[in-house]
């Protein structure tokens, strides 16, 4: 790990930025050039403390994860995240498909929707962001780890994870999600993430083994759906997913058409997303102390 490397890199690429690149509002009497370390702090989902300690060349050296949060908050190019990995101390990821690197271009998409729940997947259906609304409707995605990340997995292993849809969709959303599985397992082979999904999922669960032996492959989603949110209800969606090149991330939004009663619902939960982010927010500035700009 070179710390000084790091810290120069971290703070050379926060001062590039600028608040409208990351979808904040520009603020008025601003100390500091770029963003301030609290901002990248809260898109990295981190302390401003444990942030500001790596600025210092004072923090403890970064998890895999936690550069993957630094190169989504900086907006990192592939060949900047790599740099990143390397001064830090890891191995860069060997390719895009198998890392949590979130493709810049879905990125600035998804900066600029706040009124509609949207959240960038991998092709194994794990969740690399997603905005306040997505938060509210599918809840923290973040806490998961392991096998567990893929939605594809919880799906089959978790009854909770089914609570979200209606029951009597739950047979076409099975099949949709082994179809889904299949077409990555087709592109990524049996020695990667995808091959190690399959294979668990064949030993803990009857279902997927048997819709996995009917070889359907699938790389979508359903234009229309139904939704359960436990405050809201039934929220009925149109789905539009925006895919990178080579197939390994999906920007998914959710809109509802104006005036419908999807389209208040959507309205109520974003008010609740606002409520508990800003509750949030509140809760992190206590922790943090005064501002270190």
């Amino acid at each position: 790990m070179d710390r000084a490397a790091l810290a120069d890199f971290l703070r050379r690429r926060r001062e590039a930025l600028r608040p409208e690149d990351v979808a904040l509002p520009p603020g008025t009497r601003r100390r500091t050039q770029g963003l301030r370390r609290e901002e990248v702090a809260s898109l990295a989902v981190m302390s401003t403390d444990y942030y500001t300690r790596l600025e210092q060349q004072r923090g403890p050296q970064p998890s895999q994860q936690m550069l993957a949060s630094l190169a989504r908050a900086l907006r990192l190019t592939t060949d900047e995240r790599n740099y990143l990995y390397r001064i830090a101390g890891h191995h860069a990821p060997a390719s895009l498909s198998a890392s949590p690197h979130v493709a810049p271009a879905l990125l600035r998409v998804l900066d600029r929707l706040d009124d509609a729940p949207a959240l960038i997947l991998t092709d194994l259906a794990e969740t690399l962001v997603q905005n306040a609304m997505a938060t509210a409707l599918f809840g923290d995605a973040s806490k998961h780890t392991g096998l567990a990340r893929s939605a594809i997995y919880r799906w089959f292993t978790d009854p909770a994870e089914r609570s979200v849809y209606p029951e009597a969709d739950h047979d076409r959303q099975s099949r949709a999600q082994v179809a889904n599985l299949r077409a990555a397992y087709g592109l990524r082979g049996p020695r990667s993430r995808a091959g190690d999904l399959v294979g668990s999922l064949q030993k803990a669960s009857g279902e997927f083994a048997g819709l996995w032996d009917r070889h359907e492959v699938a790389q979508r989603f359903e234009d229309h759906k139904t939704l359960i949110h436990p405050e809201v209800g039934a929220i009925e969606v149109d789905c539009q997913a925006l895919f990178t090149e080579d197939q390994s991330q999906t920007l998914l939004v959710l809109t509802a058409p104006p005036r419908s009663e999807g389209h208040g619902k959507l309205r109520l939960l974003a008010a609740l997303g606002l409520n508990r982010f800003t509750e949030a927010a509140e809760r992190q500035g206590l922790s943090d102390g005064p501002e270190r700009g």
